[in-house]
């Protein structure tokens, strides 16, 4: 289980990370996650995932702003780059991180 300073401490000591925000009662998160889980692992060498129960830790969703599911947030260098939420396609969270992604590991 995370809370809120562990969340805050895998943002500031990792270059990538990405906020997954779902709830089980939510069939579109349960679609999603494992083909964009797949996604990242295979395009992106060392990013961080934290999954994020919102109907257990609804103040770590409310902290982020996150008030629907799903909803992808990804911190690129400790700062928010990406927010995507409830209509996303894989591809279309993979082409947005690609770019700035390989610029800062290279």
């Amino acid at each position: 289980m995370q809370n809120l300073e562990s969340i805050n401490q895998t943002i500031k000591e990792n270059l990538a990370v990405m906020l997954y925000f779902s709830a089980p009662t939510c069939n579109v998160c349960h679609a999603l996650k494992p083909k964009l889980l797949e996604a990242v692992s295979e395009n992106f060498a060392s990013f961080e995932v934290i999954s994020i129960d919102v109907s257990t830790d609804a103040d770590i969703a409310a902290e982020f702003s996150v008030f629907a599911i799903p909803t992808v947030l990804v911190f690129l260098d400790s700062r928010e780059f990406l927010r995507k939420s409830r209509h996303m396609s894989v591809g279309e969270v993979i082409n947005e991180i690609k770019r700035p992604y390989e610029i800062m590991m290279s």
